[in-house]
């Protein structure tokens, strides 16, 4: 008796280990499929002031993808990715730009854009997030 309990309890502790082992491989494969690709140089465009001034803007984008392969989609259609991203800026007021929902809201806006910009280019929706890395106004 003492000797069949012992052998389950041998088998269900190394069942435990074994799915331990393997959850963390799945955790591991699903963190190293993300994939982040900066636009080279930092994009500066204009934007609208109350005043006769005008606004600008300097920011960083690093561009989050699903997986190392659709790095070379987002290199080759980089000028259309930077186009989208002057245009909504080029749009926005001052306050929108300036605060912090607003940039949030940018944000969103221009994952969405883009995305709907490279569907027709693509199939299908390439970009996971975007990212802020340097975001400076004046």
């Amino acid at each position: 008796m003492l000797k069949r309990v012992l052998t389950q309890s041998i088998i269900i502790l190394s069942l435990c280990l074994s799915c331990s082992v393997f959850a963390e491989e799945a955790k591991e494969s699903v963190a190293h499929k993300l994939a982040y690709f900066t636009l080279q140089p930092d994009i500066t465009t204009n934007f609208y002031t109350k005043g006769k001034k005008l606004g600008y803007i300097q920011i960083r984008v690093d561009v989050m993808v699903s997986s190392d392969a659709d790095l070379p989609i987002i290199e080759r259609h980089q000028p259309l990715i930077r186009d989208t991203i002057v245009e909504l800026l080029g749009e926005e007021s001052e306050d929108k730009i300036k605060s912090l929902s607003g940039r949030e809201d940018i944000r969103k806006q221009l994952v969405e854009n883009i995305n709907n910009i490279l569907l027709p280019e693509t199939g299908r929706k390439v970009i996971v997030d975007l990212l802020f890395t340097k975001y400076m106004y004046q």
